[in-house]
């Protein structure tokens, strides 16, 4: 279940055009993935670990609760490129 949560995000958070927002992912991944164990804070931790490993990146905005926003590690190089 871990490897399809973290292809499910890697292949959300790479194939969109903006940043995404967690809640944003969490509505999108429990949309796709029918299972007891997707919550806010599973994915939560998931995103952190593919932060982690380079394979995305992540920035925590706001005070106090704030929000996180990820976006794939190639968004804003393939903006540049162009």
């Amino acid at each position: 279940m871990d490897n399809l949560i973290s292809n499910q995000i890697l292949e959300l958070i790479n194939s969109s055009d903006e940043p995404l927002e967690t809640k944003e992912i969490e509505e999108k991944i429990k949309d796709k993935i029918k299972h007891e164990t997707v919550t806010r804070i599973y994915l939560f931790y998931r995103l952190n670990n593919l932060r982690g490993e380079g394979l995305i990146k992540g920035k925590f905005i706001g005070s106090g609760k704030g929000v996180w926003v990820w976006w794939g590690s190639k968004l804003f190089d393939k903006e540049i490129k162009q």
